[in-house]
């Protein structure tokens, strides 16, 4: 009996509030190839209607920390300076790609590249929103945060922005079904 192929990473990046989440969740539904999404961990607290292990892997700033120290993440950083920490455990790739499957990342700039360093191999993708306006919207409709907190993640979004070059595709996401439509091509073409 052949063992399975080894699976296949792809990175879905961009800035905060392009709606990463929301593409990476309809991508699973839509795509015929066999994704798997990896939940990211965080230290922030659980929004409204998020589920832990789901959404994400809502951990103590201890526990992160300790699992960091421990090696038990392909990438975690701090973001926007609020001593939040975000990262991808190993435990959500390794074994999906020995299992044959596509293990989808949906991370920050940050992320994207620590990980293009550790898996050159891997399909990476930048979501671009249709504008900042649009993006500004997107971060206020959430309601979440206060103005300057939003003015923060803008400005970080320039930022990013001027990072999109360095992803091998980029999508624009001015509607989620033409993002997601875009990718399964892309990954059609890659391989799938």
């Amino acid at each position: 009996m052949a063992e399975p192929a080894r699976g296949r990473i792809v990175v879905i990046s961009g800035p905060s509030g392009v709606g990463k989440t929301t593409v990476v969740r309809r991508l699973r539904e839509c795509s015929a190839l066999p994704l798997d999404v990896a939940v990211s961990a965080t230290t922030r607290p659980a929004r409204p209607g998020e589920i832990n292990g789901v959404d994400y892997h809502f951990m103590t700033a201890e526990e992160f920390q300790r699992r960091r120290q421990g090696g038990e993440f392909v990438e975690c950083f701090e973001v926007f300076g609020g001593g939040h920490w975000y990262g991808t455990l190993w435990s959500e790739i390794t074994p999906r790609l020995e299992a044959g499957r596509w293990v989808v990342l949906g991370i920050d700039v940050h992320g994207a590249e620590a990980v293009r360093q550790r898996f050159p191999e891997a399909i990476t993708i930048f979501l671009k929103p249709g504008s900042l306006e649009q993006l500004e919207k997107q971060l206020r409709g959430r309601r979440t945060e206060p103005d300057e907190a939003i003015q923060r993640r803008l400005a970080e979004a320039e930022r990013e922005l001027a990072q999109a070059e360095r992803f091998q595709f980029q999508v624009v996401n001015d509607t989620v079904d033409h993002a997601v439509g875009q990718i399964c091509q892309i990954l059609m073409r890659s391989g799938g």
